[in-house]
């Protein structure tokens, strides 16, 4: 699995001045946004550390994306998510985290976002929702078929997103955390010295 493509196919599909307008589109929607509301769940709770600190709750669609929601709260609760960085993050985009693989703090972490779990791949279950401020989609190759442990949150809409990736679920609690999240520099987002996320937990 190879979920950095994500950022580098949305980054050749859009082109460099749609990023600035990614930009513009952050900073009016964090002056607008409204909290999504917290559904049946189960809820991931994401508790932040680094430069950032905080806590944020997702409210996780298994009425989008079933297969997604038990993967992600399989490897929550087995811990796979503790102390997994945020490796890929693109102020006015989004932030990119879960690779288990070779995404944890303390070690060598210069190929994070090339890996997954051990558990086979998750087929893909694109729906109708919209790529909106606050959206959670799963990370995947150019392979509909290869998402496997990573995720990332949305600072601003991007509808080029709707229908090619997984949506699955919502920040109910914690955006200003997310809006926190040390960003990267040049154009994929690679980051120095990340945040990270402490703890994973799943709320039913």
């Amino acid at each position: 699995m190879r979920s950095d493509t994500l950022i580098i196919s949305a980054l050749s599909i859009v082109g460099a001045g749609v990023l600035g307008g990614w930009m513009f589109m952050n900073s009016a929607a964090q002056a607008q946004s409204t909290p999504m509301e917290d559904g049946p769940g189960p809820n991931l709770v994401i508790e932040v550390g680094g430069e950032t600190e905080g806590t944020i709750v997702i409210d996780l669609r298994p009425d989008l994306a079933p297969n997604h929601v038990e993967r992600f709260t399989t490897l929550a609760n087995d811990g796979a998510y503790d102390n997994v960085v945020f490796h890929r993050v693109i102020d006015g985009f989004m932030a990119q985290t879960g690779d288990v693989q070779f995404g944890k703090t303390g070690g060598d972490t210069r190929r994070a976002g090339m890996g997954g779990s051990e558990l086979p791949d998750v087929k893909a279950e694109f729906s109708d929702a919209d790529f909106q401020r606050g959206i959670v989609g799963v990370a995947r190759s150019q392979n509909p078929d290869s998402a496997n442990s990573q995720f990332f949150i949305m600072f601003a809409p991007a509808p080029h997103l709707n229908g090619q990736y997984t949506v699955v679920g919502h920040v109910v609690e914690g955006m200003d955390v997310v809006d926190s999240i040390k960003k990267g520099d040049g154009p994929n987002g690679a980051v120095s010295d990340p945040d990270f996320m402490k703890s994973v937990t799943v709320v039913e």
